[in-house]
């Protein structure tokens, strides 16, 4: 039978032998048709959050005791669950805020510390105569303005420094009088300190003036020396007007108001002269500020 086997062998080798080539190449695959799917397609599956497991309301706790604890589980659901709201939460949130007086502190005020009015010294004016507004030769109570320098072609004239003055101690001139600083302060001090305490209590608002600067002999006296009133030093009054209307004229009224008045002038004024004292100042006072060797001199 061995003998048949290697006779097929024999056979076989000549035909493998005659194409090596043929073996050696690949051989292109068979055509395969497309087996349809018979798998039908899936959907696409739709994530949902998975229903909340039904916790059935407990019982209302008993007591603990120290021989019955509850399971742990039991108090952690428990603990989450939401505790009811109060009988009339609802309305109480509905109803409008109202704020207690009392939430806020008090306001505590500054205490109010009364104080008493200054009593003023008798002749002493209340009113605006303190501003400095409208003041002249520094003094607040002497309202006016100051203006150049005054001189003249007559010797003695003039006044170096003038100004012009419209009320003093709150009493108006019934003319703007052009003088000097020492003049306009010494009227000053004498409305205020002499001429109203004379009057009492009745206020004086406003004083005539007969005259002022001008430049011109004494009384008027041809070849006199040249009058106080040339050297802006000097200023005469006629009148007094008080705040009642009542008008008291130098001239058929020189009384004792006017006399006290005319004797307070007398050392506030280098010169004071009046009714009597000479036969020119009949219808006036005479007040000037010139300095005299003897002292004021008053008649």
């Amino acid at each position: 039978m061995w003998r048949a086997v290697l006779a097929m062998l024999l056979l076989t080798v000549p035909v493998l032998a005659e194409t090596p080539t043929a073996q050696q190449r690949p051989q292109p695959r068979p055509q395969i048709a497309a087996v349809p799917s018979t798998v039908p397609a899936l959907p696409t599956p739709v994530l949902r959050p998975l229903p909340r497991p039904v916790i059935a309301t407990a019982a209302p706790a008993q007591p603990l005791t120290a021989t019955a604890q509850p399971d742990a589980s039991i108090r952690r659901l428990a603990s989450v669950q939401p505790q009811p709201r109060p009988a009339g939460f609802a309305a109480r949130v509905a109803a409008p805020q109202v704020t207690s007086p009392q939430a806020e502190p008090p306001v505590t005020a500054e205490p109010v510390i009364a104080t008493k009015p200054e009593r003023r010294k008798r002749g002493q004016r209340s009113d605006a105569k303190t501003s400095r507004k409208g003041s002249v030769c520094g003094v607040p109570a002497i309202k006016g303005e100051e203006i150049a320098r005054i001189s003249s072609k007559v010797k003695g004239c003039g006044i170096e420094a003038p100004v012009r003055v419209t009320s003093v101690s709150g009493v108006r001139l019934s003319q703007a009088a052009t003088i000097d600083c020492d003049t306009a302060q010494a009227l000053n001090r004498w409305v205020e300190s002499g001429l109203q305490p004379s009057v009492g209590r009745t206020k004086v608002v406003e004083l005539r003036v007969a005259a002022h600067y001008i430049c011109r002999s004494r009384n008027n006296i041809k070849g006199a020396r040249i009058s106080e009133h040339g050297r802006g030093k000097a200023i005469d009054i006629a009148a007094v007007v008080l705040e009642n209307g009542k008008t008291v004229n130098v001239l058929g009224g020189f009384g004792k108001e006017l006399r006290r008045a005319h004797k307070a002038a007398c050392g506030i004024f280098g010169t004071t002269l009046g009714p009597g004292s000479d036969g020119f100042h009949e219808d006036h006072m005479h007040f000037d500020t010139a300095s005299h060797r003897s002292g004021p001199y008053c008649r």
